[in-house]
């Protein structure tokens, strides 16, 4: 079973009973001024600024923030100036991870995270020291009840790269430039997307049990939490039960 799934799956629901609605948005918020500043504000020719922006309707942002986050990224409006970094690093058992931060505070970034990989049994590596392991692609989970027969012919009419069962859900995996066209084709078959995003989809994983896999789950959990985190992404794989015994 996939863990890149499987894991983001669990994020999703976990994001979806969490109060912390407002380090959602900020993240969304950081998200789409950096895609504004980086790709101007026009969401037709910024595919980064258009995806963004779909991920934030879909926690409900409202309009006001989403073009106040847009101006702040143009320069319309003063805001921030938020970096971007990218570290790479192993956790546990040789578990390749990636995070990508956006700080206004990079020393103090830079320490935390180093800290956070330390204490959970991982250690930072240099650039590009795991990132060949992943390659750049869209993925869509979409819950069981769709049919098997109606994702694949999708899959195979809008470009799509594949499709895998994943115990409860279905993974989609796609190329970057038809990732925006086979999730509306899900969404207008009447399938419910359970979660959907571009990220770093590893080529392998590690499956890990045990004591080492209670600490590798800390370790996402201690990063996901910090608030300069944008996106993690990391070849762990693992069995449910296992997050269920430390959730417990």
């Amino acid at each position: 079973m996939s863990g890149h799934s499987k894991w983001a799956t669990i994020k999703h629901k976990k994001g979806a009973l969490d109060a912390k609605r407002g380090k959602i948005f900020t993240r969304l918020i950081k998200e789409i001024t950096m895609a504004a500043k980086g790709g101007g504000g026009d969401a037709e020719g910024n595919p980064r600024l258009r995806t963004a922006i779909a991920a934030a309707k879909a926690e409900n942002m409202p309009a006001d923030n989403i073009k106040r986050a847009i101006q702040r990224g143009t320069g319309e409006l003063e805001g921030v100036n938020y970096e971007e970094i990218t570290f790479e690093g192993y956790g546990p058992g040789g578990v390749a991870v990636i995070v990508d931060v956006t700080t206004d505070n990079r020393n103090r970034t830079v320490s935390e995270i180093r800290h956070m990989f330390g204490k959970n049994g991982g250690n930072l590596g240099e650039s590009g020291s795991v990132a060949w392991m992943f390659s750049k692609k869209g993925s869509i989970v979409v819950s069981k009840k769709a049919k098997e027969d109606d994702l694949m012919t999708i899959v195979l009419e809008q470009g799509g790269d594949d499709l895998n069962d994943d115990g409860d859900n279905w993974e989609i995996t796609t190329p970057t430039n038809t990732y925006e066209t086979v999730l509306e084709a899900v969404k207008k078959s009447g399938a419910e997307v359970v979660h959907s995003e571009v990220g770093m989809v590893p080529q392998t994983y590690v499956k890990l049990e045990g004591a080492a896999a209670n600490q590798m789950i800390r370790l996402l959990e201690a990063i996901e939490d910090f608030d300069d985190t944008q996106n993690v992404y990391s070849n762990f794989d693992f069995d449910q039960k296992q997050l269920e015994e430390v959730a417990g």
